[in-house]
């Protein structure tokens, strides 16, 4: 059974760690059936093994959320699999923080490249299955960061703060799709280990060591949303540490 308090077709990006790893948990312990995406297949294969020990029905799926055809086919593998698509969890991002001084181009790049363009594919690969079957949900993790805007951050919030535009454009566009806007504070993930300048990613570092909330947290709202009556949309979700300002 596929509805609102029945099994679901989740389908998940950047699954392999942190929020990502957290909401498969979480969806597998409500007993939905997952499609999980990540680059990193090994992490992706281990937790499918977890999953499936708790009983949970789990495809883990090798997925590069830059590329619109592997967006594509991760959405295909859902709708073979199972026949239709629930809901799609855009999760995958990344956070190389860094002054606007030190032209960090690549980076800047990669944050458009996955914190917005794999969003906008993963809308594409969904939305018209979503429009067909009359309804679904989409949840797009964005960020306290696409609220506010601090030194380092610049390129990061942009990202965010177009996920948010984003999201409430399609939440408008659409009569039966829920959208959700999931944005999170400091939280216990990868997140702030890889890429940037070394000053910024150390102060995200010490920050999310003394503030952070765990992934588990996040996963909870995002499962909270889902777990809505069809005829209620949760349109944002701000989950931070109380301690955060």
């Amino acid at each position: 059974m596929n509805s609102t308090t029945g099994t679901k077709t989740v389908l998940i990006t950047g699954a392999s760690s942190g929020i990502g790893e957290a909401t498969a948990r979480r969806m597998a312990a409500l007993g939905h059936n997952l499609v999980i995406g990540a680059r990193r297949t090994d992490r992706l294969a281990a937790l499918a093994v977890d999953l499936r020990a708790e009983g949970a029905a789990v495809t883990p799926v090798e997925l590069d959320v830059t590329r619109r055809e592997s967006v594509r086919a991760f959405a295909e593998t859902a709708y073979t699999e199972h026949g239709r698509i629930d809901v799609l969890i855009n999760n995958a991002g990344v956070m190389p923080l860094s002054p606007l001084a030190d032209l960090r181009v690549a980076d800047w790049e990669q944050m458009i490249d996955v914190n917005l363009r794999g969003v906008l594919y993963g809308i594409a690969a969904v939305l018209p299955q979503l429009r067909e079957q009359g309804g679904g949900h989409i949840v797009n993790v964005s960020s306290v960061s696409g609220h506010r805007v601090d030194p380092t951050s610049a390129v990061y919030s942009a990202t965010k703060f177009a996920v948010a535009a984003l999201s409430e454009g399609l939440r408008q566009e659409s009569e039966n799709i829920r959208v959700t806007v999931v944005s999170p504070g400091f939280t216990r993930t990868e997140l702030t280990a890889r890429g940037g300048a070394a000053e910024a990613r150390e102060a995200a570092r010490a920050a999310t060591e003394a503030l952070a909330i765990p992934a588990s947290a996040i996963a909870d709202a995002i499962g909270y949303a889902i777990g809505q009556p069809s005829d209620v949309d949760v349109n944002e979700a701000v989950v931070r540490p109380a301690r955060q300002r």
